[in-house]
């Protein structure tokens, strides 16, 4: 098998057949062979039944449908699992992300050995400017605090050879960031430029809430540097209190006036406002070694629907 595309898809039952039938047409004469591995992520519209419908009539196709909702995350993490190309590209379904650009990734691949992974990077970002300020300070961050190097604007959409997805599935960790597990197992990447077309149906899953929460499995999964913050921060308050010692004897604040009264309840506010702050730090480290330790699958499986041709090679 040449290639596989792992899909995972979350109530997208309007935009399912289209990326099948494009993904088709463009592959045609062009992949000498290739499967379809759709995720089905617990998805509470008729995206399931749209991927049967496309199992009875193909003979390269792969449904994992997940007893619940799992996450982007666990659904890609599942399609790797089960994909068994030489290549194996994660792609979204909703054909912003186009089969043609996979084509193109393969054509690097197939004519650079040293290459072990290609992944696309937006060229032009289509999104709010408060949305992208964000994303390009959460990469900043990320790559001045990470032992791990994050490429700024680099997606899930991206082409690795087998080698690479099967260090990838050995990483069973609980939570999930597949960018930095991806510059985790490390592998020579490049990176190239693709314009992000309209979707073709339905609305983005990505809400500035999810999108911080993303952010905080990365920095978390990540780094230790705001554990390590902490003990800097404490530090500094010592020797800010101290100063503050200081410069209330001199000025004779025991005898402090009301509104001099307001200024110490104000620093001890902020002294016990950075104290809780950190603490939720910690416990966020916490809940996730906690998490791990509980060895609970990263999914669930309720159906498998493979292709008579694996059947027989199994």
């Amino acid at each position: 098998m040449k290639l596989s595309l792992v899909v995972p898809c979350y109530n997208e039952e309007d935009v399912i057949y289209n990326f099948y039938k494009e993904t088709k047409r463009v592959f045609e004469n062009k992949v000498e062979s290739y499967e379809f591995v759709f995720v089905n992520d617990g998805s509470k519209d008729k995206t399931l039944e749209t991927l049967k419908a496309i199992h009875k009539v193909s003979d390269n196709v792969k449904v994992i449908s997940f007893s619940r909702n799992f996450g982007k995350e666990a659904a890609m993490y599942a399609g790797l699992c089960k994909a068994v190309g030489d290549y194996t590209c994660v792609i979204d379904a909703d054909l912003q992300q186009r089969p043609e650009v996979v084509l193109e990734m393969m054509n690097i691949l197939d004519s650079d050995s040293s290459v072990d992974c290609v992944a696309a990077y937006q060229a032009e970002r289509k999104e709010g400017k408060g949305v992208s300020f964000l994303k390009k300070g959460f990469y900043k961050l990320m790559n001045f605090i990470s032992e791990v190097e994050f490429y700024p604007g680099a997606s899930d959409f991206r082409l690795m050879r087998r080698k690479m997805v099967d260090e990838v599935v050995k990483l069973t960790e609980y939570h999930r960031f597949s960018k930095g597990l991806f510059s985790f197992v490390g592998f020579n990447t490049k990176f190239i430029p693709y314009e992000v077309q309209q979707r073709a149906a339905g609305e983005s899953k990505w809400s500035i809430t999810k999108l911080f929460i993303y952010a905080v499995e990365g920095i978390v999964g990540y780094t230790t540097a705001p554990l390590k913050l902490s003990t800097f921060a404490g530090l500094g308050m010592i020797v800010a209190a101290f100063l503050y010692l200081v410069f209330a004897l001199i000025i004779g604040a025991v005898n402090a006036d009301f509104s001099e009264n307001i200024a110490v309840i104000t620093l001890l506010l902020l002294i016990g406002g950075i104290q809780l702050v950190f603490l939720g730090i910690i416990g966020e480290y916490l809940a996730r070694a906690y998490m791990q330790g509980k060895n609970r699958p990263i999914y669930i499986t309720k159906e498998f629907l493979t292709y008579e041709e694996e059947k027989e090679e199994e």
